[in-house]
């Protein structure tokens, strides 16, 4: 019987439906599942998707609208709803390249036009600056599908999920999401997995090297 195909590119909700089949350090693994279950939330992905491609096409229309003397509260707000907006695209089924880099584009007209206002006050064009890499690094950490997934206002990924997910997820996508967590936050994670470890009796090498590597600090 030909099953339903994974996806390509998937979404947040198809990606932690992943990471839970046949994986038993999870409190509550998949061990097997239906056409219907991935249908589910592969469709989940689907409404999330077109929910954003709607949104983000009513903020370029407000972009575009934007008066040359345009409220610097109406700017910022803009800002910050594109911002957000990025870091959707990031968790988002299929490839968001082009809308992550439009809305990036958009970011930085709207800072190069604060920054004109803020010119020669150098208080404000240093916390300008400092907030344009800020903004850079933060980006950068989101290129981690395992980043966006934990950053979402409403994420996939339950506290007591978080020891397994850091112990499975593939070393490249758990290495920047470990600057999310603080020294005691990353002892106490570390300490979880060895509890994970332990009770499952697991010789797996790899495994053992990613908790050695995470209780080291990552």
């Amino acid at each position: 019987m030909v099953r339903i195909a994974f996806s390509e590119r998937p979404g947040r909700h198809e990606r932690h439906f992943l990471r839970k089949l046949d994986n038993l350090f999870f409190p509550r693994p998949i061990p097997n599942f239906s056409d219907e279950d991935l249908l589910e939330v592969q469709r989940q992905d689907h409404e999330e998707l077109m929910a954003f491609l709607q949104s983000l096409r009513r903020l370029v229309g407000k972009a575009a609208m934007l008066k040359p003397n345009e409220e610097t509260e109406v700017i910022l707000d803009l800002k910050s709803e594109l911002e957000k907006h990025y870091e959707q695209a990031c968790g988002l089924a299929d490839n968001q390249a082009a809308n992550k880099q439009a809305i990036a584009q958009l970011v930085d007209v709207i800072m190069a036009t604060i920054q004109r206002n803020a010119a020669g006050d150098t208080l404000a064009e240093q916390e300008l600056a400092e907030e344009s890499l800020a903004r850079k690094t933060h980006f950068a950490l989101l290129e981690s599908p395992l980043v966006a997934d934990l950053l979402h206002p409403e994420s996939v990924i339950e506290a007591d999920e978080l020891a397994a997910v850091l112990l499975t997820d593939p070393e490249d996508f758990v290495r920047p999401a470990l600057d999310l967590f603080d020294v005691d936050q990353r002892r106490l994670l570390a300490q979880d997995m060895q509890v994970l470890l332990d009770s499952h009796g697991t010789e797996d090498e790899r495994l053992r090297e990613r908790l050695v590597w995470l209780q080291a600090g990552g």
